[in-house]
């Protein structure tokens, strides 16, 4: 008869004897795993820089946006890489500086479904721009045929004042055709001002935007 207790032990004896192995990694491997990791996370944070605004060297007025050093020699990668993917052609620091609004005075966004009222001051400059812009960076193309106001064509009140509508149906005065639907964004294109590198710029003079309404 056999000893239960006895084989029992002798089983357990057994397995502690034999002894533990690990596999190991061949280091190569371990090598392309970080560099394929590293270029993926450097890909992809890459892409999703280009896909938004330069991350560096913002001005925030209010509702308004500009980055001053875009149009210079002093522009960053990023801020190059960007206008490379843009295909668009900043001004430069001597020549003005393009503030852009995604939001109203309240924070809340730009939707062509609201209508808006912009006004009544903007910051010192030989002449300035406003154009519309639809959600995806294009100027917008309306039935009218006009996206965009520059200040001397403006109608103003008697204090040299004005008020420029957003909607999608018609209004009085000075009135930009909003899309039919979608985010959409404002430019305002400072050109020879003072201001050219972002100093000395204030919110009070820039136009507010102010919602009215929605669903109208």
């Amino acid at each position: 008869m056999t000893n239960a207790p006895g084989a029992g032990s002798m089983r357990v004896s057994d397995a502690a004897s034999k002894p533990v192995t690990f596999r190991s990694i061949p280091t190569a491997l371990l090598v392309v795993y970080a560099v394929l990791l590293a270029l993926g996370l450097g890909l992809g944070s890459t892409y999703w820089i280009l896909k938004g605004e330069p991350p560096f060297g913002r001005l925030r007025i209010g509702p308004w946006t500009a980055w001053p050093a875009l149009g210079s020699t002093s522009a960053d990668p990023y801020m190059r890489a960007i206008l490379a993917k843009r295909g668009d052609v900043p001004l430069a620091t001597g020549e003005g500086l393009g503030f852009t609004a995604k939001t109203d005075s309240e924070g809340r966004d730009l939707d062509s479904a609201c209508t808006y009222r912009v006004g009544s001051v903007a910051p010192t400059a030989r002449l300035w721009t406003f154009s519309v812009y639809d959600q995806n960076g294009r100027l917008l193309q309306t039935e009218l045929g006009r996206s965009s106001f520059t200040s001397a064509e403006l109608l103003r009140d008697d204090e040299d004042g004005f008020e420029i509508a957003l909607s999608r149906n018609l209004q009085d005065g000075n009135w930009l055709q909003l899309p039919p639907s979608g985010r959409f964004s404002i430019v305002l294109r400072l050109y020879d001002t003072p201001g050219a590198a972002g100093t000395g710029l204030t919110e009070s003079v820039f136009p507010s935007i102010q919602r009215v309404e929605c669903g109208a």
